[in-house]
């Protein structure tokens, strides 16, 4: 049985657990030799059908606390899913426990618990009704999930006639809308338009904030990374690790792009290991070139790293992300691989690249961690390979401010001319 690495939890650890999953175990029967016609079935009435086992989950445990933004993540067809469809009762398990305190409102699958064909206002009541409210109070909240799904001109449509944008929309604003203890969300920005992709990241940022619990299944690494206090990460129906969402990430990505948990890669000082990219020096310099640890406030932030493939990387993008004390990302900017004429778009296992330059520094006095994703240029959406921890430094100075960095602005306050009468 593959290892199962855990890291301790947040602050939020010591807070009442709402989720307790034991030792679930699921396995789906799959045809080998499936019937589809008539004629077949006539021809062979007695035949016997051949069946083979697929072990969706197998001996799954972990525990979800109030007030936790819980990652779920893994490769396609690791588990994940089922595993949440067995947390909404969509799917029983073969073995194994789950204790739940709170009502809860899913998002699952696209459509699911909607009839094609009723109207939006009655999948809307009848969905309400099936997350725990009552009629009236459904009906209630009628106009507010029409509002936040932006169909109100769409009420008394069928859903056939829906296109699938539009009923991810009302699905998600019926769970916004339920107001429930916990939310299961399965991939909810996988489908719908950038418009509607910002106003599901606005509501797990309000959830947040008001302590709600959210578990989260994604793809999305950077999701992970912003919101998630912890992430489960699942490989061939077993948990894998347990602990930072950053971690759980960056294993994520080594199953997914050729390496294996168990490898034995050599580790930076920053504890993370070399998959394809290695990390050989990091350093921030002065205006003279000279290595300095730290910033002074409104200075350029002079930023130097050298890197060296371990693998072949094709078109490679190295992404910084500046992140507070509080490890909540700052700013961040892309950088692509600078070719001259003729030179091929990839790195050769063993070579080396260096990414220099100055950084406007807008960052307002304290400390700051650097990060690098190093990624392939390829599609929109396109996942990281790796994440490399560069350094941590702090910017020095006497002008504070709120929040973390300082903007400039061309605004002024004058008061009006008093009119007369008054």
């Amino acid at each position: 049985m593959p290892q199962v690495h855990e890291d301790a939890g947040p602050s939020h650890a010591n807070a009442p657990v709402v989720i307790e999953a034991r030792g679930i175990d699921k396995t789906f029967r799959i045809p080998k030799n499936r019937v589809t016609s008539f004629k077949e079935r006539a021809s062979h009435p007695f035949r016997r059908g051949e069946f083979r086992d697929l072990q969706a989950l197998r001996n799954v445990s972990f525990d979800v606390h109030r007030g936790e933004f819980f990652g779920i993540v893994g490769r396609n067809g690791s588990g994940k899913s089922t595993l949440l469809k067995i947390l909404a009762s969509i799917y029983r398990a073969d073995a194994g426990t789950i204790r739940v305190a709170g009502n809860m409102a899913p998002f699952i699958e696209l459509g699911v618990g909607f009839n094609n064909e009723l109207t939006a206002r009655e999948n809307v009541a009848l969905n309400g009704v099936m997350m725990g409210l009552s009629r009236r109070e459904a009906a209630h909240r009628l106009d507010a999930v029409l509002d936040f799904a932006e169909l109100g001109d769409f009420t008394d449509l069928k859903l056939k006639n829906y296109s699938s944008g539009m009923l991810v929309r009302l699905a998600f604003s019926v769970m916004v809308q339920a107001d429930a203890d916990i939310m299961l969300v399965d991939e909810v920005l996988a489908v719908g338009d950038a418009a509607f992709a910002q106003k599901c990241i606005d509501v797990f940022r309000r959830r947040r904030q008001q302590g709600k619990t959210v578990v989260l299944v994604t793809h999305d690494m950077g999701l992970v990374e912003a919101f998630c206090h912890r992430a489960m990460l699942i490989h061939d129906s077993e948990v894998r690790f347990l602990g930072d969402p950053e971690e759980a990430g960056m294993r994520y990505f080594r199953f997914n792009f050729g390496g294996t948990e168990d490898s034995e890669h050599p580790r930076q000082d920053f504890g993370v290991p070399d998959v394809h990219a290695s990390l050989e020096d990091a350093w921030l310099s002065d205006a003279d070139g000279n290595r300095v640890d730290n910033v002074e406030q409104d200075q350029p932030i002079r930023l130097n790293i050298v890197v060296r493939a371990r693998r072949e990387l094709e078109r490679p993008v190295f992404g910084f992300h500046f992140l507070n004390a509080e490890g909540v990302r700052v700013f961040g900017f892309n950088q692509e691989l600078t070719l001259g004429d003729g030179q091929p778009d990839r790195l050769v296992p063993g070579q080396r690249v260096r990414v220099s330059g100055s950084v406007e520094n807008p960052l307002l006095p304290g400390r700051y961690y650097v990060n690098c994703w190093v990624a392939r240029n390829r599609t929109q959406g396109d996942v990281a390979l790796q994440i490399l921890q560069l350094l941590d430094f702090v910017v020095y100075g006497t002008r504070l401010g709120p929040g973390v960095v300082s903007v400039r602005s061309e605004l002024e306050a004058v008061p009006d001319p008093v009119e007369e009468g008054r």
